[in-house]
């Protein structure tokens, strides 16, 4: 096992941007210069406030990704290739200028499950065909669903890995209330932040498939 001082963490935010809560996570990590990826919903992109707060999140250095226009049915649970291309496509050009270079996706899991309900095959397809580069995660500690044992939970899948993808959640009754306290005891550990994803959590990039298991694909 790699010592500690070895850790590398990359954090996310899902399904914001959200009036309210975006600007106070924003100030949190500027305040301890770290960058992080925000994947946002493209619905809600359709609130003045909410697409103010995407650019403020990339004026600020953070990358902005695609996570579903309407985060409702998975892709893999809606197989038809319209529907897949609708769910991307439509929250990517929401998103427009502020996109990251290499076109991130993080395709809905429903709770942070993986499965093949990640994915269809014509998702997958479209995915590779437009050069996306989709991406997953490895530590999912539940904010949203654990106010009383999130951080702890992130705390030990960090522990037992060289780099974790965190997601968390720019919504409320998320990671806000107890964000400055994981940024803390992460520093504590003296891991390093991480902007970008390791190979192992990223399926497709720049026309190619990197690393995915069949089993999260349905066909």
């Amino acid at each position: 096992m790699a010592d500690m001082t070895t850790r590398r963490v990359t954090l996310t935010f899902d399904n914001g941007p959200t009036p309210g809560v975006t600007e106070h996570v924003l100030d949190i990590l500027a305040r301890r210069r770290i960058l992080a990826t925000f994947f946002v919903i493209g619905r809600k992109l359709g609130e003045p406030a909410a697409a103010a707060l995407m650019q403020q999140a990339h004026m600020a250095g953070h990358w902005i990704g695609n996570h579903t226009l309407s985060h409702t049915v998975a892709l893999g649970d809606r197989p038809e290739r319209d529907y897949a291309v609708s769910e991307i496509e439509g929250a990517q050009r929401r998103i427009g200028r502020f996109s990251h270079p290499d076109k991130l996706f993080r395709p809905y899991g429903n709770s942070g499950r993986l499965g093949p309900h990640l994915l269809s095959r014509a998702a997958l397809e479209h995915l590779v065909a437009q050069d996306y580069r989709t991406v997953i995660w490895n530590n999912v500690p539940g904010d949203w669903k654990d106010p009383d044992g999130w951080v702890e939970s992130c705390m030990a899948q960090v522990s037992i890995q060289d780099w974790s993808v965190v997601v968390l959640h720019d919504i409320e009754g998320g990671c806000i209330t107890r964000l400055p306290e994981l940024l803390q005891r992460l520093e504590g550990l003296g891991v390093m932040f991480e902007q970008d994803f390791p190979d192992a959590v990223t399926l497709t990039r720049a026309g190619r498939i990197v690393s995915l298991p069949q089993c999260y694909v349905t066909d």
